[in-house]
């Protein structure tokens, strides 16, 4: 009898290891990684496929994107970014460019932010949100999560920042970046002017840089790197449901990432599922988003190729002075308001 029952229960364990076994295998790349990066370019659209991006190459070539994703209906920021942060469509979030530079947000709001879940599951954890649109740090980000929010005057600056953060401090958890000067050019020339596209390959310089600076401390064989828009742009603007507004580049990379061309169907606030699902929370039931079939697979090594501009003493010069006139005229701004 006593060795019947040992057989018994030694069947059970190796049913349930096998069960066990199964369900990770059933869900490839759920909790893979300990860090996430979100890198969100204002406007770009699916911009970053019509221009010369070498780093976007380079990073994403051997991993998944589309150029032709879904932004939410209504073409504008605020809905885009929301959505992006919180995984439901605009109309059940709510955001408008008004009301998050009015509202501040807290964690008892409906609808909470990646961040919200992110700090529910580790507790002790970095995280981190840097934009040149300070809307996002008040009204669409909770206040009251421990996130450390930077904001700043421009592209430049923000990126200098995320350098820094990474040289100088403990590695982020999850960290979401937005970049701004693509729809600056876009609004100041239009849409499809030569100033937008130079904008969107600039943008591309601050990608690479980024991503570097996450690589050289040894962070991306357990991180997913990821890049959004939240919307396109026209000659005349944005907040219509052309192609040209409603088509944005969503692209993940990562070491169980497959190499594939993601589904037009993927929408950009399928970000939030992706995000929380790399680090191993289990979706909200209310999420109006989801994992693009096939992203994941099996983990493999990848290799990335060296960022083809490489920065002369003169480049640093004049970007050093460009910043520091930036700075300027950002205190003058804010000593007229």
């Amino acid at each position: 009898m006593k060795k019947a029952v040992a057989v018994l229960l030694s069947l059970l364990l190796v049913f349930s290891c096998a069960g066990l076994a199964f369900a990770q295998e059933s869900k490839p790349g759920f909790g893979d990684y300990e860090h996430v990066f979100i890198i969100g370019v204002d406007g770009a659209g699916g911009a970053f496929g019509q221009v010369d991006t070498p780093n976007f190459d380079r990073i994403f070539a051997d991993n998944a994107y589309t150029h032709n994703g879904k932004a939410e209906y209504l073409t504008i920021s605020a809905q885009n970014w929301g959505s992006i942060l919180t995984g439901v469509d605009y109309e059940t979030h709510g955001f408008t460019n008004d009301s998050t530079g009015d509202i501040s947000r807290s964690s008892d709001s409906p609808n909470n932010s990646i961040f919200y879940y992110a700090r529910q599951a580790f507790p002790d954890a970095r995280l981190v949100s840097f934009n040149h649109w300070s809307n996002i740090n008040h009204g669409i980000i909770e206040n009251d999560l421990g996130v450390k929010k930077i904001n700043r005057l421009s592209d430049p600056l923000v990126t200098d920042a995320i350098v820094n953060e990474f040289q100088s401090g403990k590695a982020p958890k999850l960290m979401f970046v937005q970049l701004d000067d693509a729809d600056h050019a876009a609004h100041t020339y239009g849409g499809f002017s030569d100033e937008y596209y130079a904008a969107v390959q600039t943008e591309d310089g601050y990608l690479g840089q980024i991503y570097d600076a996450i690589d050289a401390k040894g962070l991306m064989k357990d991180s997913l790197f990821i890049l959004v828009a939240d919307h396109g742009e026209t000659a005349g603007g944005h907040g219509g449901q052309t192609p040209e507004e409603s088509a944005v580049v969503v692209a993940v990379a990562g070491h169980s990432v497959n190499q594939t061309m993601l589904s037009e169907e993927t929408r950009n606030r399928d970000v939030a599922a992706i995000a929380l699902y790399a680090l191993g929370i289990e979706q909200p039931e209310h999420f109006t988003c989801s994992v693009p079939e096939g992203l994941f697979g099996e983990s493999r090594e990848k290799t990335v190729a060296p960022n083809p501009a490489a920065r002369t003493a003169k480049d640093i010069f004049l970007t050093v002075i460009y910043r520091m006139v930036n700075l300027l005229v950002g205190c003058f701004d804010f000593l007229a308001k």
